[in-house]
């Protein structure tokens, strides 16, 4: 059996933790609690902090997506959530395959120039 060297050996994450993978405030994470309901990370301990897991990042990836960087209100990004979740899904992989791409490219450019 080969070893997968893509698998993400973390369960949990704390707030601070995925507030800095999307560059957010953890406030503004424990506001799109209230408002998304399907955005519930699991809570431990007596002081109910948050673990966040790989479908609830999936969850904000998407969600910071269409209010971040496609600048949708957050009733506009609900909507779209509830109506096309499978469409608003596969537009946020686009966008995150095409992000990769541009960075390759950029990557692969600074190399160029450097060489010549």
């Amino acid at each position: 059996m080969a070893l997968n060297l893509n698998k993400n050996l973390k369960l949990y994450y704390s707030i601070k933790e995925v507030a800095e993978m999307f560059d957010l405030n953890e406030s503004t994470l424990r506001y799109w609690e209230t408002e998304f309901p399907s955005l519930k990370p699991k809570t431990a301990g007596p002081s109910k902090v948050r673990q966040y897991q790989e479908k609830d990042i999936e969850q904000i990836r998407l969600i910071h997506n269409m209010v971040k960087v496609r600048g949708f209100k957050l009733a506009a990004a609900k909507k779209i959530l509830n109506q096309n979740r499978g469409v608003a899904e596969q537009k946020t992989e686009v966008l995150s395959r095409l992000i990769s791409i541009r960075d390759n490219l950029q990557h692969l450019k600074k190399q160029l120039d450097y060489i010549q």
